[in-house]
């Protein structure tokens, strides 16, 4: 399989390792500090030090085990830190809320930003249902500077705890919620990651644990698909930066996100099957992130160093996901000069403008209106279990797919119609 193409940050970053000599600095004295200045000399900062999920790290990070974490407004200190955490999983029921009547400027299949996501998960109710607090009230936003505060963080490398001290970086907060217990920082993302830095909650955490006498609750609110997912986390040690635990998770949504096995063997009984487009055969098997892709691509056409850098994407699953979408119809791509462009297509933003179920529906009829996914369903009802790999290649030999030669590569292509089946069954929820 071929190497990923190098992305921007990748190659800026190796630059500059070899010119400080980076890791010989961190093999002698355990870690390595570095400059806004030093940063630009090879691209822009703010580019450069924001990886807020892992498969964001630069190669060079990534095969040495190492992390970024900011110390000043003007410096970022790099090591083997333990930086990140896993997001647990969102197994929880989905409970459905609604917006107020009287709510004119909010619509729930538009949310465009995470700011709107946070205004309607209030507005619904959700973050006070939630926090189970009195009377909350919107209180502290934005950046700020954090002052000053030491804590440890673990050592990838020698599983030993080490020290490090902030003084005045800034932190940024996206909302902060305050009732009479306690008050909620939240932090939101509209993409759908593995993981988080940790940073993110514990900086904001430590700025106000000491401002108020009130208990501070870090908190996560993923936003896709309809779906609003809460994450919060307490941190056990205030000066332990891996000391984070999940308090609780809960998912909501403002709509009616009712599916019946009925409906969607109507779509499959239905769908009209279309031939195969030259494209790709999808190897993505998270359909979720399949429509997160289209989610962010609604507002604005990127290229594919941007979505690669802005979300939680590393450069093959850029690759992967744009084509899975492509495959679909949901995307297009065009070039400028030697560089691809992805936008959404009307087919696309026709879905995304579709009330809850309808869109899952409608996202099931592009799906089954392949052969090899429609047959495979089919044989699925039929018997009450997933096909076995074996059937599902054959199906798809018989599918006449675009430019799939060997055996090898049919298995595990064949991976990407169980995950994106698995996430139609996943649907139904009588």
């Amino acid at each position: 399989m071929s190497s990923p193409p190098k992305s921007l940050n990748d190659t800026a970053w190796e630059l500059l390792f070899e010119k400080y000599d980076i890791l010989a600095c961190i093999d002698a004295q355990g870690r390595f500090e570095i400059s806004v200045a030093q940063i630009k000399e090879f691209r822009e900062p703010r580019l450069m030090a924001k990886f807020d999920h892992t498969i964001n790290l630069p190669k060079i990070f990534v095969d040495n085990r190492l992390a970024i974490l900011p110390i000043t407004r003007g410096d970022y200190v790099i090591s083997h830190f333990d930086a990140y955490h896993k997001f647990e999983a969102d197994n929880e029921p989905i409970t459905r809320v609604s917006l107020p009547t009287y709510i004119q400027s909010l619509d729930s299949t538009n949310i465009p930003s995470e700011a709107i996501a946070l205004n309607c998960a209030v507005a619904a109710g959700i973050v006070a249902d939630f926090l189970q607090d009195e009377d909350i009230v919107s209180t502290v936003s934005g950046r700020m500077g954090s002052g000053s505060f030491a804590f440890n963080i673990a050592n990838s490398k020698t599983n030993m705890p080490c020290t490090v001290q902030v003084t005045n970086s800034q932190i940024e907060i996206d909302a902060a919620y305050e009732g009479v217990k306690g008050l909620a920082l939240f932090e939101a993302k509209r993409d759908l990651p593995k993981d988080f830095l940790v940073r993110q909650l514990y900086y904001p955490f430590r700025v106000w644990q000491r401002r108020v006498t009130k208990t501070v609750r870090p908190l996560f609110l993923v936003y896709s698909n309809g779906i609003y997912r809460l994450y919060e986390y307490d941190f056990q040690d205030l000066n332990n930066y891996n000391s984070l635990v999940l308090v609780k998770q809960k998912n909501y949504s403002v709509e009616d996100t009712t599916i019946e096995i009925s409906d969607i063997q109507s779509v499959l009984y239905q769908a009209r099957i279309e031939q195969e487009p030259k494209t790709p055969f999808p190897q993505a098997n998270n359909f979720k992130r399949v429509i997160n892709i289209c989610e962010l691509l609604n507002e604005q056409e990127l290229n594919r160093n941007d979505v690669t850098e802005q979300y939680a994407f590393d450069a093959r699953q850029t690759n992967y996901y744009t084509d899975a979408a492509r495959y679909l119809g949901l995307l297009e791509k065009k070039r400028k000069g030697s560089t691809p462009i992805y936008s959404l297509s009307d087919k696309g933003k026709r879905i995304l403008n579709l009330s809850f179920k309808q869109r899952q529906l409608a996202y099931c009829n592009c799906i089954l209106s392949h052969k090899a996914f429609g047959d495979t369903l089919r044989k699925y009802f039929e018997s009450g279990c997933m096909p076995s790999t074996g059937d599902i290649v054959g199906i798809m030999k018989q599918s006449k797919l675009f430019n799939i030669g060997s055996d090898d590569t049919f298995e595990r292509r064949s991976s990407t119609i169980k995950g994106w089946l698995n996430w139609i069954i996943g649907l139904i929820n009588e």
